[in-house]
């Protein structure tokens, strides 16, 4: 099991400057400001903690350095809060992470196409046929993936490069 990290909610109460305090209390953390309740949000919801402070420090209310000491934060990660927030507003705190793609080239493909190839075939020929990217399929022959044929004789690629040759 994954190991938890930071921010760490003390039981009870904490100051994070002369004007702000939280406490932790049944699994909520509850925000103070000179007193008034502004915020909670539940211990584990992370997401909820970092809007908040970076709302807190690009609001003027307190400064980063506040934030790193009152909850054990690295001021990096605290630095990255407030520029995701000043980018990307308070919703950028709740989308899914950009996932890749699943691979155009998976085994059953690259077996295929390599069939092809050893026919002879272009490689561009290949590419377009299985609908491939060109620029997907001239990596995957850069990296070894994928290798070239002999072009047979007969075919219009070997017959344009023999005239070239001369």
């Amino acid at each position: 099991m994954p190991q938890e990290f930071l921010p760490i909610f003390p039981e009870g109460e904490g100051d994070i400057n002369g004007l702000l305090s939280f406490e932790k209390r049944d699994g909520q953390v509850y925000y103070f400001h000179g007193g008034f309740p502004v915020f909670s949000h539940a211990e584990r919801d992370k997401q909820s903690f970092r809007l908040f402070v970076s709302q807190l420090v690009v609001n003027g209310s307190c400064k980063q350095v506040d934030i790193v000491r009152a909850f054990g934060i690295s001021s990096i990660s605290m630095k990255r809060y407030v520029k995701k927030y000043r980018e990307g507003g308070a919703g950028a705190f709740f989308k899914e992470p950009k996932r890749r793609a699943n691979p155009v080239l998976t085994t059953k493909v690259v077996a295929e196409a390599q069939g092809m190839l050893n026919e002879g075939r272009c490689w561009q020929e290949v590419a377009d046929e299985l609908g491939i990217k060109r620029n997907t399929f001239s990596k995957a022959l850069r990296s070894g993936r994928l290798v070239e044929g002999e072009k047979k004789r007969g075919s219009r690629e070997y017959e344009e490069r023999a005239e070239h040759r001369g």
